[in-house]
């Protein structure tokens, strides 16, 4: 057994552990969590050198500087601790659990589920300033305007987006470069969510971040969208979408599992928008199709599940076969 195939392994083992186990509230409320630790650093980074006193040149060269710093540092820890465990321990076997282990807390299998599954409880059963709550804690809208389909569309377009960006993503490069791979894609894209965003304070100083996720997500997102299609009840309608309508997203990347997530639902997602009070006018993603209700939530768990299994599977066959 190779070390790439090591590596694919690894992430079976990630997966699985993260499936079972989350990523406990005790162990967050001792030690916090790896993308709290990189966005301690990245806040500090952005407090310290993108002042707004700056020239624009000169912010966007500071934001050059601070992302490649922060990707720099994820992937030599992860060199060094690859490393460590290469020479202590002899054993492959070993070698695939424990980095499975180490990488365990930078895929977030089962917290997406459970926090898109805790917007469907209250929207089903009819509660919906309960359901605007959830619905809060994993998208940046405003929640209070939100109604039924507008709180069940968040939810869905969430759970499609962060699918690629939280599992299959730090997986995808996981499994092609072991813990360089996977916390070098996680520094990436908390500098993106931190500050990659076109607000005026971070627009010059993201702009760096921005691009590198754009890069890193390229494959992994086509990649989320077709295990989703493969898996969708409806997969000839999800690969239209996703061919029609992934480029007309304002994300090069988050469009691809949204268009495949609508069409394999049979709904429309996307469209306007209110952040911070200012209406933001998205397109449409399978536009002329019916709103989404709480059950379609559900449904697009079920695709989520059996597309992470797929995932998974095809990550052992390649670990084992």
């Amino acid at each position: 057994m190779g070390i790439g195939v090591c590596f694919a392994g690894a992430m079976v083992v990630a997966m699985a552990v993260d499936a079972l186990l989350g990523w406990p509230a005790w162990l967050f409320a001792r030690i916090g969590h790896p993308v709290t630790w990189l966005g301690r650093l990245i806040g500090a980074i952005d407090t310290a050198w993108n002042r707004p006193s700056d020239t624009r040149a000169f912010r966007r060269a500071a934001g050059v500087a601070g992302a490649l710093l922060v990707i720099a540092l994820s992937v030599a820890l992860g060199w060094a601790l690859q490393s460590l465990l290469v020479s202590w321990l002899p054993f492959v076997w070993g070698r695939l659990v424990l980095l499975g282990v180490l990488a365990w807390p930078l895929v977030a299998l089962r917290s997406l589920h459970d926090h898109v599954a805790a917007v469907a409880k209250p929207l089903r059963g009819g509660d919906i300033a309960a359901a605007r709550e959830a619905v809060s804690q994993i998208v940046g809208r405003d929640p209070a305007m939100l109604d039924e389909a507008g709180i069940a569309r968040a939810a869905i377009e969430s759970l499609a987006e962060n699918a690629s960006d939280g599992i299959v993503a730090p997986v995808f490069w996981g499994a092609l470069f072991g813990l360089p791979g996977i916390l070098g894609y996680k520094a990436i894209n908390t500098l993106d969510s931190m500050i990659g965003h076109r607000s005026e304070r971070h627009e010059a100083f993201g702009w760096a971040a921005a691009r590198i996720d754009d890069v890193a997500n390229f494959i992994p997102a086509r990649l989320t969208g077709l295990l989703f299609v493969l898996l969708a009840p409806r997969r000839s309608e999800a690969l239209s979408c996703m061919i029609r309508d992934a480029r007309r997203h304002r994300s090069p990347s988050a469009g691809w599992p949204e268009a495949a997530m609508a069409g394999a639902l049979g709904v429309r997602l996307s469209g306007p928008r209110i952040y911070h009070g200012s209406t933001s006018n998205e397109p449409w993603l399978n536009d002329g199709a019916r709103d989404p209700l709480a059950a379609d939530i559900g449904a697009g768990l079920a695709v989520y599940r059996r597309a992470m299994l797929l995932l998974a599977g095809v990550l052992a066959i390649l670990a084992f076969a």
